[in-house]
């Protein structure tokens, strides 16, 4: 059973991040807003000096004349140094009123279970860039982009810049529906050195991070650094490890006094045995502990005879306590997991054209190679065997990726406008299909190593084929009234056109004579986004953002996703010739109230979101080929509050609270096979209707720490709402100490500007609790296989050094 926990003081987020008008912000990464220094004035694109409050939690607020995109919030390089080294910067954004990400690792890098919602919406609905370039819709092996963890080391991000109203229609996405996340990149340092990093953890959790900065290489400034960063783990439960490892490099060349080039890349490498995805009559019936058989005694044999019990064949067995189960053949395999190598590069100008126009372009290519494996005891010959005689093989999708693009823009000051205008273009192709691999008999050979080489195939089961082009145009005005006043006008407008084809089928398997192939297209030549902002007596700020947004049809290879082409052909013909499905579309309005000073940061945030033809993924039957269906379930409509408050009584000392109130209800019955579900009035699944996060930390000299809670309200497992996720409290605890200048101490140790030692506890109250859900689609009503559970207490101890 999952217990709960319940504080006796509910005390604050530690968001660790400060808010911002993106006017504010500066007009080349180049030339950051510092969150190092100590309290301190700079002055906006406009001119007008702002304040800017540092804490000692650096939860740091800004506050400006106007912003160009509407609400923004930026988090600063130290809200991620706060976090074990390693964890994924989506767990620290986790923190601010709204969003929520789930996964079943301390971490947040298990790439099967990530979960990302902001404001109702998925990852797959939010637009995210790295240095301007797009990262695509973040779904598990996304066709057009790259997940944050693969695209960079979460040690060399500089900051981070959320909008999560009406996002921004200069952001080069087709999918930003419910807003944005910009990432940059730190910049390499003036000066030569480096940083070694090294954190031991739970589960034989390691984490090494290295990085070398070569500093100013001549006059005009050109300086680069490279960094090498490596996690291994085992899983908490269950066997197998999560190893990934990573190269990035970047190199900046100053062009003048206004300009420069710079360029990014990375490689990526990631090797992921995942948890095994459970119901609730497994959790129920069996326990939290249920997972694959790999890494564990006898671990192919209990899979082998598992499987020829699930075949009717002799010789099959159930482990202990699977009998109770009501599918006890798909509560575990001997293994499953996720294979990634990728390849990103980026080339950034941004010239100085005159003192009042930029010109900025971004050109990049991306190439990644992706591998998906489950080991299935349902082979599907009429015997229930494969060709050699055994009962088990491994159905491994594998995908070929390749993208590249370019985005270019002028941006212009002129009397009291900021005016900008760009385009994006881009094109993909992909090959995804799945194979079969047979499994050795008993006794007669060593099972496949599904995350090395693999031998030849025993079939090739289904295969597809995707080209797409992507267009978007944007023009933007924000015109400053009045010194403290503000508006904003933009458009973007949008289009893209794929291709997708059958390349393989074997109908014995896929349970069709043909996958979808055809052509869709996306196109709106006119989504409007307006906002205003006014800054009135002292430290109080107005706002609002208003929006219309569109999202590409997502594109996903057979029972891939809420997709066209995830279909047979037969059931795409019926949706898309009869335009039952058509691309997902919003409305979105936001109002706020901000107040800043250096005691009390408190703000008030509503949105009201009108969305249509939202796309579900329906899901029924075992994982390991289940029926899917792809469906249109009609409106949402949604209202939600975020309130926040950070105080800092003293110095050293701050202490936030958030609380967040979603009501997101679907607006009609969706009927399906002949059965009307009532789904209208329903929560929609998997995002929370309430949440409240809390955090308490203080600093004294070189000596910092910070407990955080976070409380997360149930959830809705089924459209029907027949279903949910039991809702519950996770806290998470803390501590840094730093020793500088250590050529104090010795003088042969003057080289060490500084020693960080860290010391970090997840779950600090060892909750049980359930984590992602949905990950492999929602039912209508009723149980499905489709949650994992979260991480039980971890902790982490590291040791840093930089020079």
């Amino acid at each position: 059973m999952l217990s709960g926990y319940r504080p006796p003081l509910v005390i604050a987020i530690s968001i660790l991040s400060f808010s911002v008008n993106a006017a504010a912000m500066p007009h080349h990464p180049t030339n950051r807003l510092p969150t190092t220094d100590k309290s301190r004035r700079v002055p906006t694109a406009s001119g007008r000096k702002t304040a800017v409050i540092k804490s000692s939690s650096e939860a740091i607020s800004v506050t400006g004349a106007h912003r160009s995109h509407g609400v923004q919030e930026v988090v600063g390089s130290a809200a991620i140094r706060a976090e074990t080294p390693g964890t994924s910067v989506l767990k620290v954004l986790g923190k601010l009123p709204g969003i929520m990400l789930q996964s079943a690792d301390a971490q947040g890098v298990d790439i099967w279970s990530q979960m990302f919602f902001m404001h109702g919406f998925l990852q797959n609905q939010v637009g995210m860039t790295l240095d301007g370039i797009p990262l695509g819709d973040q779904q598990y092996h996304s066709f057009n982009g790259l997940n944050i963890i693969n695209a960079i080391a979460s040690e060399n991000i500089g900051h981070m810049v959320i909008s999560q109203g009406a996002g921004a229609e200069a952001i080069a996405s087709t999918s930003n529906l419910g807003g944005s996340i910009e990432y940059f990149s730190s910049d390499p340092k003036h000066k030569a050195g480096g940083q070694i990093a090294q954190t031991f953890g739970s589960s034989m959790n390691m984490h090494t991070f290295i990085r070398f900065d070569t500093g100013d290489l001549n006059k005009t400034g050109t300086r680069m650094y490279a960094s090498y960063m490596r996690n291994n783990l085992n899983k908490w439960k269950g066997g197998g490890n999560q190893f990934m490892q990573q190269v990035n490099a970047k190199i900046v060349q100053p062009i003048g006094e206004d300009s420069h080039i710079s360029a990014i890349f990375d490689w990526g490498d990631l090797d992921q045995y995942q948890y095994q995805d459970l119901s609730f009559d497994m959790l129920n019936n069996y326990g939290s502990s249920l997972d694959n058989f790999i890494g564990t005694p006898k671990a192919y044999e209990k899979a082998y005879k598992l499987a020829l019990a699930a075949n009717n064949k002799p010789g099959g067995a159930l482990p202990a306590g699977y009998s109770k189960l009501s599918d006890p053949y798909d509560a575990s395999y001997y293994d499953g997991g996720t294979v990634e190598r990728d390849y990103l590069g980026g080339l950034n100008m941004d010239f100085a054209l005159t003192s009042r126009l930029r010109w900025k372009s971004t050109v990049y290519a991306q190439g990644q190679y992706g591998r998906g494996t489950w080991a299935s005891p349902y082979p599907w010959y009429s015997d229930g065997l494969m060709p050699n005689g055994s009962p088990i093989f491994d159905q491994i999708t594998l995908e070929h990726a390749q993208r590249g693009g370019f985005t270019s823009a002028l941006h212009y000051q002129i009397a009291n406008n900021d005016l900008s205008a760009g385009i994006w273009y881009e094109h993909y192709h992909v090959n995804v299909g799945r194979n079969a691999y047979e499994e050795p008999v008993l006794g007669e050979g060593n099972p496949i190593n599904s995350m090395g080489s693999l031998p030849d195939p025993t079939a090739h089961l289904w295969g597809d084929s995707f080209s797409s082009n992507s267009f978007t145009a944007f023009v933007q005005d924000t015109y400053r009234v009045l010194p403290n006043v503000s508006l904003h006008f933009g458009f973007k407008s949008l289009w893209q056109s794929v291709t997708g084809d059958q390349t393989t089928n074997i109908p014995a398997y896929t349970g069709t004579d043909a996958l979808a192939s055809g052509t869709v297209t996306t196109a709106r030549a006119f989504l409007p986004h307006i906002s205003g902002d006014w800054h009135f007596l002292k430290n109080h700020e107005l706002f609002f953002d208003v929006a219309e947004n569109v999202k590409s049809y997502p594109i996903a290879g057979y029972k891939g996703g809420a997709s066209p082409f995830a279909m047979t052909q037969s059931a795409y013909d019926q949706t898309m010739g009869a335009g039952k499905m058509k691309p997902e579309t919003n409305w979105n309005f936001a109002v706020g109230y901000r107040y800043v000073d250096h005691l009390l940061n408190t703000s008030l945030y509503a949105y009201h979101t009108n969305f249509h033809n939202r796309l579900q993924q329906i899901t029924s039957g075992p994982i390991t080929n289940p029926y899917s269906a792809v469906m249109n379930v009609g409106g949402v409509t949604m209202n939600g509050v975020d309130a926040a408050l950070v105080i800092t009584p003293v110095t050293g000392l701050s202490l936030s609270n958030s609380i967040s109130w979603n009501h997101a209800t679907y607006d009609q019955n969706v009927t399906s096979g002949g059965t009307t579900y009532a789904i209208a009035g329903q929560q929609i699944v998997n995002y929370p209707r309430f949440m409240y996060k809390a955090s308490l930390s203080y600093t004294w000299r070189d000596l910092s720490a910070h407990i955080d809670t976070i409380y997360m309200g149930k959830r809705n497992y089924t459209y029907t709402g027949d279903l949910s996720i039991p809702s519950y409290w996770l806290t998470s605890a803390g501590a840094q100490y730093h020793l500088r200048n250590l050529g104090q101490y010795n003088r042969h140790l003057g080289f060490l500007q500084d020693l960080t030692f860290s010391f970090n506890v997840y779950n600090l109250t060892n909750t049980t609790y359930i984590a992602t859900a949905g990950e492999n689609g929602n039912s209508m009503s009723g149980d499905n296989q489709s949650f994992l559970i979260g991480a039980p207490r971890q902790y982490f101890g590291s040791i840093a050094a930089a020079f």
